[in-house]
């Protein structure tokens, strides 16, 4: 029998292909058949039906321990963004002159030291989105402007931008693993997707690259 993948004859796309997160939370439903599943156990005994009954409770405590820890994942993303954020104000009034900000990014973002931190996995996505834009265009300042270049305080901030960056990919890694867990119990049945539903769960949306990233993963750096 031929292999169904097969890496050698192919097809393959030269051209490559980019991937994106959805934006989209999955509503978990049920249907009639699980309701006939859990009817069939009471009807075949007492002792299958209670056995069940504590599965349930045992994956709705499971799920419920599994959100405070998204909340705790989301919370460590939160913190370093509001450092990044810190910064970002400190070195605006110093680069100022040189590169033009949009103030309506600047107010978005000074939201999470105002206790605006965002409520959602989306919402959190577009923050850091707007970060990520933000350090960008000081960036470009920072390299274009040897002044800027030489002052001790935008050379210290740019170094701690870049520190936080990389506690921010391995937070979101542990945030994204913890969704990843997330997802697959909520779908997975009889006892955690029965649960789900009748919770009125949803799938969570993983935090996901921004397209000002993306776009300068593909830029030449030497």
């Amino acid at each position: 029998m031929a292999n169904e993948l097969d890496e050698i004859t192919g097809p393959v796309r030269a051209e490559g292909r980019d991937v994106n997160v959805i934006e989209r939370q999955i509503e978990i439903k049920v249907g009639v058949g699980s309701t006939i599943f859990e009817v069939m156990l009471w009807v075949l005994g007492i002792i299958p039906g209670i056995v069940f009954l504590v599965k349930k409770i045992k994956a709705k405590n499971y799920l419920q321990q599994l959100q405070q820890r998204l909340q705790r994942d989301a919370s460590q993303i939160d913190n370093y963004l509001e450092q990044r954020v810190v910064i970002l104000q400190n070195v605006v009034g110093l680069v100022t002159k040189a590169v033009d900000l949009d103030k309506d990014t600047m107010t978005a973002i000074a939201a999470y030291r105002g206790g605006g931190a965002p409520q959602s996995d989306g919402q959190r996505n577009e923050v850091s989105t707007e970060l990520d834009s933000a350090f960008s265009r000081i960036n470009v300042a920072f390299e274009a402007y040897p002044d800027l270049k030489a002052h001790a305080q935008i050379a210290s901030a740019m170094q701690q931008n870049n520190y936080l960056q990389r506690e921010i990919t391995a937070a979101r890694e542990v945030y994204n693993d913890t969704v990843a867990q997330w997802n697959r119990a909520v779908v997975t049945w009889p006892t955690k997707k029965i649960v789900a539903a009748r919770a009125g769960y949803t799938t969570r949306i993983p935090f996901s690259t921004s397209a000002e990233v993306k776009q300068q993963a593909r830029a030449t750096f030497f």
